[in-house]
Protein backbone atom coordinates (compact mmCIF):
# COMPACT_ATOMS: atom_id res chain seq x y z
CA UNK A 1 0.00 0.00 0.00
CA UNK A 2 2.12 2.45 1.18
CA UNK A 3 5.78 3.08 -1.53
CA UNK A 4 7.63 5.27 1.08
CA UNK A 5 8.01 8.75 2.27
CA UNK A 6 7.08 11.11 -0.13
CA UNK A 7 8.49 14.19 2.38
CA UNK A 8 8.61 15.64 5.82
CA UNK A 9 7.05 19.40 6.09
CA UNK A 10 8.54 21.34 8.75
CA UNK A 11 6.82 24.41 10.28
CA UNK A 12 9.41 27.23 10.29
CA UNK A 13 9.71 30.63 11.79
CA UNK A 14 12.59 31.87 9.34
CA UNK A 15 12.60 30.49 6.28
CA UNK A 16 15.81 31.91 5.55
CA UNK A 17 18.01 30.51 8.41
CA UNK A 18 16.28 27.32 7.97
CA UNK A 19 16.98 27.29 4.27
CA UNK A 20 20.58 28.43 4.83
CA UNK A 21 20.78 25.65 7.58
CA UNK A 22 19.52 22.82 5.56
CA UNK A 23 20.74 23.72 2.15
CA UNK A 24 24.14 25.55 2.74
CA UNK A 25 25.50 23.82 6.01
CA UNK A 26 23.88 20.61 5.31
CA UNK A 27 23.98 20.28 1.35
CA UNK A 28 20.71 19.61 0.30
CA UNK A 29 19.57 20.71 -2.85
CA UNK A 30 16.86 22.95 -2.83
CA UNK A 31 14.99 21.86 -5.99
CA UNK A 32 11.62 24.25 -5.79
CA UNK A 33 10.88 27.48 -4.24
CA UNK A 34 7.36 29.19 -4.33
CA UNK A 35 4.10 30.35 -2.72
CA UNK A 36 0.71 29.11 -2.05
CA UNK A 37 -2.37 30.28 -1.23
CA UNK A 38 -6.00 29.60 -2.68
CA UNK A 39 -8.85 27.71 -2.35
CA UNK A 40 -7.23 24.76 -2.70
CA UNK A 41 -4.89 24.88 0.57
CA UNK A 42 -7.44 26.75 2.93
CA UNK A 43 -9.33 23.04 1.78
CA UNK A 44 -6.73 21.12 2.54
CA UNK A 45 -5.22 22.22 5.60
CA UNK A 46 -8.82 23.87 7.40
CA UNK A 47 -7.14 27.08 7.76
CA UNK A 48 -8.59 30.51 6.30
CA UNK A 49 -6.73 32.72 3.94
CA UNK A 50 -3.42 30.99 3.71
CA UNK A 51 -0.31 32.56 2.12
CA UNK A 52 2.46 30.51 2.41
CA UNK A 53 6.00 30.83 1.74
CA UNK A 54 7.73 26.83 0.39
CA UNK A 55 10.99 25.50 0.05
CA UNK A 56 12.02 21.99 -1.53
CA UNK A 57 15.06 20.27 -0.59
CA UNK A 58 16.69 17.04 -1.25
CA UNK A 59 19.20 14.74 -0.30
CA UNK A 60 21.50 13.17 -2.79
CA UNK A 61 19.09 10.30 -1.83
CA UNK A 62 15.90 9.76 -0.13
CA UNK A 63 12.86 11.67 0.87
CA UNK A 64 12.13 15.15 0.47
CA UNK A 65 12.43 17.84 3.04
CA UNK A 66 9.39 21.09 2.44
CA UNK A 67 9.94 23.90 5.24
CA UNK A 68 7.23 26.16 5.16
CA UNK A 69 6.67 29.30 6.36
CA UNK A 70 2.99 30.69 7.30
CA UNK A 71 2.45 34.41 6.45
CA UNK A 72 -1.13 34.05 7.46
CA UNK A 73 -2.36 32.54 9.40
CA UNK A 74 0.81 32.23 11.66
CA UNK A 75 0.74 29.55 14.32
CA UNK A 76 2.28 29.06 17.50
CA UNK A 77 5.27 26.73 19.31
CA UNK A 78 4.22 23.99 21.35
CA UNK A 79 5.91 23.77 24.56
CA UNK A 80 9.20 21.09 25.12
CA UNK A 81 8.86 20.78 20.74
CA UNK A 82 12.23 19.29 20.83
CA UNK A 83 12.11 16.94 24.02
CA UNK A 84 12.85 13.57 22.98
CA UNK A 85 10.07 13.13 24.88
CA UNK A 86 7.60 15.09 23.71
CA UNK A 87 4.56 13.34 22.41
CA UNK A 88 3.66 13.55 18.49
CA UNK A 89 6.28 13.24 15.55
CA UNK A 90 9.25 14.04 17.46
CA UNK A 91 12.35 13.72 15.21
CA UNK A 92 13.80 12.91 12.14
CA UNK A 93 16.74 11.02 11.37
CA UNK A 94 19.38 11.91 8.39
CA UNK A 95 21.76 8.89 7.49
CA UNK A 96 25.37 9.64 6.45
CA UNK A 97 28.73 8.04 5.56
CA UNK A 98 30.04 9.05 8.24
CA UNK A 99 28.80 10.76 11.93
CA UNK A 100 32.50 12.22 12.20
CA UNK A 101 32.28 14.44 8.97
CA UNK A 102 29.33 15.88 9.79
CA UNK A 103 30.39 17.24 13.44
CA UNK A 104 32.74 19.74 13.35
CA UNK A 105 29.94 21.65 10.52
CA UNK A 106 27.60 21.09 13.50
CA UNK A 107 30.02 22.64 16.17
CA UNK A 108 30.97 25.51 13.57
CA UNK A 109 27.30 26.52 13.43
CA UNK A 110 27.37 26.34 17.00
CA UNK A 111 24.95 23.45 16.89
CA UNK A 112 25.48 21.30 20.31
CA UNK A 113 24.92 17.82 20.33
CA UNK A 114 22.90 16.37 23.17
CA UNK A 115 25.77 13.68 23.72
CA UNK A 116 28.53 11.95 22.70
CA UNK A 117 28.22 10.03 19.78
CA UNK A 118 27.19 6.40 20.29
CA UNK A 119 27.11 2.68 18.96
CA UNK A 120 23.63 1.40 19.40
CA UNK A 121 23.37 -1.83 21.65
CA UNK A 122 23.63 -4.63 19.41
CA UNK A 123 22.37 -6.30 22.44
CA UNK A 124 18.85 -3.93 22.20
CA UNK A 125 18.73 -3.18 18.43
CA UNK A 126 20.57 -5.14 15.67
CA UNK A 127 21.28 -4.28 12.27
CA UNK A 128 22.91 -7.30 11.33
CA UNK A 129 26.68 -7.46 10.70
CA UNK A 130 26.79 -3.62 11.03
CA UNK A 131 27.03 -1.26 13.81
CA UNK A 132 24.89 2.00 13.68
CA UNK A 133 26.11 5.11 15.54
CA UNK A 134 23.68 8.25 16.71
CA UNK A 135 23.87 11.39 17.89
CA UNK A 136 21.31 14.13 18.30
CA UNK A 137 20.74 17.89 17.94
CA UNK A 138 18.15 20.49 17.50
CA UNK A 139 18.17 22.67 14.54
CA UNK A 140 18.31 26.72 14.71
CA UNK A 141 14.37 26.40 15.54
CA UNK A 142 14.81 23.71 18.38
CA UNK A 143 13.54 20.66 16.44
CA UNK A 144 14.87 17.64 16.94
CA UNK A 145 17.65 15.74 14.47
CA UNK A 146 19.46 12.45 14.66
CA UNK A 147 22.13 11.83 12.54
CA UNK A 148 23.13 8.00 12.04
CA UNK A 149 25.67 6.24 10.58
CA UNK A 150 26.16 2.19 9.79
CA UNK A 151 29.75 0.74 9.98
Amino acid sequence: MIEHIDHVNLVVQDMDAMTAFYRDLLGMRQTKDLTISGDWIDEVTGLAAVEADVVYLKASSGMRLELIHYRNPTGTRPDDLGRPNTKGLRHFAFRVKDIDEILPLLEKEGIELLSPVWEVPTSQVSYGDVQKRIVYCHDPEGNLLEWCDYK
